[in-house]
């Protein structure tokens, strides 16, 4: 605890006064343009990756960066969600995994979770992601299917979260864009989910997506 208190020190003495004008402005609102969603993990840090100063994230954590699909559960998640979407009017939403992923783990690994409990019941959101692991991954082991489990979780709470009615109505209206990515920790690297080649890629060879009533259109042949 002496060392965070110490960086509280250090924040005000150091850190605030330079900034003092922007949360001079925060405290009369937020506006945020990107909600993004990893995982509790201590390892990353959301402003730090993405160079972002204060009130340019809405951050919603948890063991696994999970969404529950709408009508699963009645927690702080779809709240956060909701409010970010309908109150703030954020324009993107990131789902970010990350390597070396604990809750993944113990997704492919129920017995290391089993004195865990209210964990187990939590990863219990992800089974689709374990159904299409054991299904199609059988031929990897160790950190490779580890790797492949994190990529395929944050496809599967993409789904979860279409699922949202706040997202959903967003998405028609084609002033949400939705985000998956792969933070690698040992290197410092993100990657993106390219819809069009199927591939997570890395961040610099990324396209920013069309609008989700766009890609609708275009597969129905509207446009």
């Amino acid at each position: 605890m002496q060392k965070l208190i110490q960086g509280i020190h250090d924040f005000q003495n150091s850190d605030f006064q330079p900034m003092q004008g922007l949360f001079e402005q925060l405290a009369k609102g937020q506006n945020p343009e990107t909600l993004f969603i990893t995982c509790s993990d201590s390892r990353i840090d959301p402003n730090l990756l993405t160079r972002s100063k204060p009130g340019e994230l809405f951050i919603l954590r948890n063991a696994g960066n999970i969404v529950p699909p709408h009508g699963a559960a009645n927690g702080g998640e779809a709240a956060t969600i909701e409010f970010a979407v309908a109150g703030l009017g954020v324009k993107d939403i990131i789902i970010c995994g990350h390597s070396h992923c604990g809750a993944m783990k113990g997704l492919l690994q129920p017995e290391m979770v089993a004195t865990l409990p209210t964990v187990a019941s939590w990863l219990s959101h992800a089974e689709t992601t374990k159904r299409i692991v054991g299904e199609n991954y059988q031929h990897l082991s160790g950190d490779r299917l580890v790797t492949a489990t994190v990529e395929e979780n944050v496809l599967v709470q993409l789904e979860n979260l279409r699922t949202l009615p706040s997202v959903a109505s967003r998405l028609v209206k084609g002033d949400l864009h939705l985000h998956g990515w792969v933070y690698k920790i040992e290197t410092g690297e993100v990657f993106a989910y390219e819809p069009s080649s199927g591939q997570f890629v890395q961040i610099a060879e990324y396209h920013y997506p069309e609008s989700e009533v766009a890609t609708r259109r275009r597969t129905t042949g509207l446009i």
